[in-house]
């Protein structure tokens, strides 16, 4: 797990050891997980009036893929999207918040918490671990639509990563789950990226050994394709921002 909140290229996770330790965070069940998490964000530092003028933030909202579990942080492609920013001049700064093993209905739960960093973009990548689990996609379905409808009620803008499933999970339960993600960008209004792992999904050499998280070099494929996918998006010009 690997979360940052503050400026670009700071890790949030040195201000986690001296609230609850980094080991009891990284071995804690989902849920306990985000209320761990919930305290931490309590004390960590928020977007203020003294940031850079003009500078805005985009948010990873996500889980292990986002978290860059089985890499170091810096190879994760959130991480790798910042430099690919910072390359290409763009007034924005990257901020994280992955947690491996996280669901839609984790990261509802822990939604409040991730809006302290006052994000100006939020790319959603969650719902791959509801597939796995067998969750029913109506439910991640409904989750995902009110993290969406309360990220947009912030003021945010977001877009929304797709995600597949294994073909073992059989053609019904598949194709319901990669329906949902479709159907939430359609009645939420934002854009979709239909899947975050083009390119990298089912590619051994690009994947760790368990054959669902990406190695360092699916990290920089992953990177390259959120980035084209996202940089219209860091382009245009930020709208007036709504009353929380």
């Amino acid at each position: 797990m690997q979360v940052s909140i503050s400026k670009a290229g700071a890790r949030f996770k040195t201000h986690l050891p001296e609230l609850v330790g980094w080991a009891t965070v990284q071995r804690a069940p989902t849920m306990l997980r985000s209320l761990l998490l919930a305290a931490a964000f309590a004390a960590a530092p928020t977007r203020s009036a003294s940031a850079s003028p003009g500078v805005r933030t985009l948010l990873f909202f996500g889980d292990s893929i986002t978290a860059g579990y089985g890499v170091d942080p810096s190879s994760a492609f959130p991480a790798l999207v910042e430099g690919m920013v910072r390359e290409s001049g763009l007034p924005w700064k990257v901020a994280t918040a992955g947690v491996s093993g996280d669901t839609t209905a984790g990261g509802l739960a822990r939604i409040e918490w991730v809006l302290r960093a006052r994000p100006d973009l939020v790319f959603v990548e969650l719902g791959a671990n509801d597939g796995l689990r067998g969750t029913d996609p109506d439910e991640t379905r409904k989750n995902l639509e009110a993290i969406v409808k309360r990220l947009k009620k912030a003021g945010a803008r977001v877009v929304l990563g797709g995600m597949r499933l294994p073909p073992n999970y059989g053609p019904d339960f598949t194709r319901r789950f990669e329906a949902v993600f479709p159907a939430v960008a359609r009645r939420r209004k934002v854009p979709l990226m239909p899947f975050v792992l083009e390119g990298v999904g089912g590619r051994p050499e690009l994947n760790q050994v368990d054959g669902l998280h990406p190695n360092e070099e699916g990290h920089r494929v992953v990177a390259r394709g959120v980035f084209e996918f996202l940089k219209p998006h860091l382009e245009r010009a930020p709208a007036e921002r709504k009353s929380r």
